[in-house]
């Protein structure tokens, strides 16, 4: 781990559930060291398990309305050229979009599983002016199981909370089978809808 990331974190560990909530709104250190790293304060005694995880929650989903806003008024000119100050390529939008256009709004929970296009698809979802209501009710339906995870494979590491990115794979394989199966379902149901209505 570098020491600038080391840095952030003791710094955030001083702010308490604070510091898990900026940190997940900013993004300032890949999210799953962060919520390792709560884990281990959880470990410690100097924050609750719960209180974790709301706050990686609420901070995770106010970061993913930031970037569905930019999407919905900055557009796909905006992205493209100031998408790398966000740490967002162009194929990371052009994956998000196609991805986001061939399989709808179910995609806003689906891809918080996947690394390439996890913040990524925030974007497309404004772009096509998504409701923000729906929009913000997926994403934090995901970050829930998401943020469990890591904060208690961090919790249970303790102090090897630093090896999350070896130890978290098994667990999260499972994770994406069932959000891929869920927008199956739920893409599903909605051509059953469309269906109906037609008859």
């Amino acid at each position: 781990m570098s020491d600038m990331i080391h840095s952030v974190l003791v710094y955030l560990e001083g702010l308490g559930y604070w510091g898990i909530f900026l940190g997940l709104m900013l993004e300032v250190i890949p999210n799953e060291l962060l919520l390792a790293y709560a884990g281990y304060l959880v470990s410690n005694g100097q924050i609750n398990f719960v209180g974790a995880i709301l706050c990686a929650v609420v901070g995770g989903t106010l970061a993913q309305v930031v970037l569905y806003w930019i999407g919905r008024y900055g557009g796909r000119p905006f992205l493209e050229k100031y998408g790398k100050y966000l740490l967002i390529s162009k194929h990371h939008i052009d994956v998000a979009e196609e991805w986001f256009n061939r399989y709808g709004t179910g995609m806003i929970f689906t891809a918080r599983f996947i690394p390439i296009v996890r913040h990524a698809i925030s974007l497309p979802g404004g772009m096509s002016r998504m409701p923000l209501a729906k929009f913000t009710l997926y994403t934090a339906l995901a970050l829930i199981p998401y943020s469990f995870l890591y904060v208690y494979l961090g919790m249970k590491l303790k102090d090897n909370w630093e090896t999350i990115g070896e130890y978290a794979g098994p667990y999260i394989k499972p994770l994406i089978i069932a959000a891929i199966g869920l927008t199956i379902l739920y893409v599903g149901y909605q051509l059953y809808l469309k269906r109906k209505a037609k008859t």
